[in-house]
């Protein structure tokens, strides 16, 4: 299910991971695994295009939306946090739910705090908005990635920043923060009055032996002035489902974002019974795909050109690789594109720091991983 994966599969697929990239270009870029959805999702949506696409008996009473009971049963037994499901809300996916709710808790002007390098449309969304980047980098210490407390309590010393988003596993560098780690940030949040903004999309993906804490899941107060957002088009590869959640502590934007009561669509038919096939069903599926992700990302690091600057990732299927020893400029990611015929993601557009690295996705079977990467060793020479 896993291992194997004929390549002429791939290259017919119509989606735009497989379809953007040039005949003999091996893609490696958007976050979007190679691998076919798990068996209950693909069952629960042949299942609804066979039986009923008409309005949902739940339609026009968001308590009833199943949605939102399936993920405070998913976050109680998974990570022992304990929410009320009344506070959940339904979005397309991720992005609209940042900009939803940066709509009703920011003016134009206000800082938003983001730790750097950062996924391209969040980045895009803040700037997009109007609102202040603050960025706080991750450095490279100890083998890993960490963020500087310090640089982070001084963004937001100015008085200006409102919100700090949150990215936990972080994308692209794979960092999963420890509870000591995410206390500091909500004393930080307390200190200077921040609604966090946390994206926890990628938390089923965390390869052990860490593990995922919901910064919400800290404390009362700390829930209360944080909104989470997740999805599970991520762990389970189903991002052309389109269908995200949101848990909405912070009262006042949980109230904002009620009306009018249209504005952010509804939730899909097909978006809530691959949602719910996925966390009520998928698991088994899930447990089988982590210890794929962790042996491809062991083999980035056995096969990678040297020169090559890589920390094995805590969580995710996404490689940040430091291609600045190579005297490659700025632009790794035409350079291998053009030599390798490999397709990354240019880490310029990850924001400061991103020069000179590219991401690498490694979600496909090793023999196709092992492919990619000794192109980009063959091309470095």
């Amino acid at each position: 299910m896993f291992e194997d994966i004929e390549l002429s599969s791939l290259t017919s697929r119509p989606g735009v991971k497989w379809s953007r990239a040039e005949p003999g270009v091996l893609p490696a870029w958007i976050a979007e695994m190679d691998f076919a959805p798990a068996p209950a999702v693909r069952e629960a949506l042949i299942r609804c295009a066979r039986e009923d696409l008409g309005y949902p008996s739940w339609d026009g009473r968001p308590e009833e939306i199943p949605l939102r009971a399936a993920f405070a049963e998913r976050m109680r037994e998974r990570y022992g946090w304990v929410l009320d499901a009344g506070h959940v809300r339904e979005f397309t996916d991720i992005n609209q739910a940042l900009q939803a709710v940066l709509r009703v808790a920011t003016r134009p002007g206000d800082g938003v705090a983001v730790h750097t390098p950062a996924y391209p449309p969040f980045l895009a969304t803040v700037t997009d908005m109007e609102r202040r980047l603050h960025p706080v980098p991750y450095v490279r210490a100890d083998g890993g990635w960490v963020f500087d407390a310090d640089r982070l309590d001084g963004e937001l010393a100015d008085g200006g920043c409102r919100v700090l988003l949150l990215v936990n596993p972080h994308n692209p560098t794979g960092r999963v923060l420890r509870r000591q780690e995410l206390e500091t940030i909500a004393e930080l949040a307390e200190r200077h009055d921040l609604l966090v903004i946390s994206d926890e999309i990628h938390s089923d993906l965390v390869h052990g032996p860490n593990r995922h804490i919901p910064f919400a899941s800290l404390s009362p107060e700390v829930a209360a002035r944080t909104v989470t957002l997740t999805s599970a088009t991520k762990a389970f590869n189903v991002p052309g489902v389109r269908c995200a959640v949101a848990h909405v502590g912070a009262a006042d934007v949980r109230a904002a974002l009620s009306s009018p009561t249209h504005l952010y669509g509804e939730p899909n038919t097909f978006g809530v019974a691959a949602t719910l096939a996925a966390w009520r069903d998928g698991d088994s599926w899930l447990a089988e795909l982590r210890p794929v992700l962790e042996r491809n990302a062991a083999l980035v690091a056995e096969e990678l050109p040297q020169g090559i600057g890589y920390a094995v990732p805590e969580a995710t299927f996404l490689a940040w690789l430091n291609c600045r020893a190579l005297d490659l400029g700025t632009d790794p990611y035409t350079f291998f594109l053009e030599k390798a015929r490999v397709l990354l993601n240019d880490g310029r557009a990850f924001g400061p720091g991103g020069e000179g690295f590219v991401r690498l996705n490694f979600g496909t079977s090793p023999t196709i991983l092992r492919e990619i990467l000794g192109r980009m060793r063959e091309a470095v020479g």
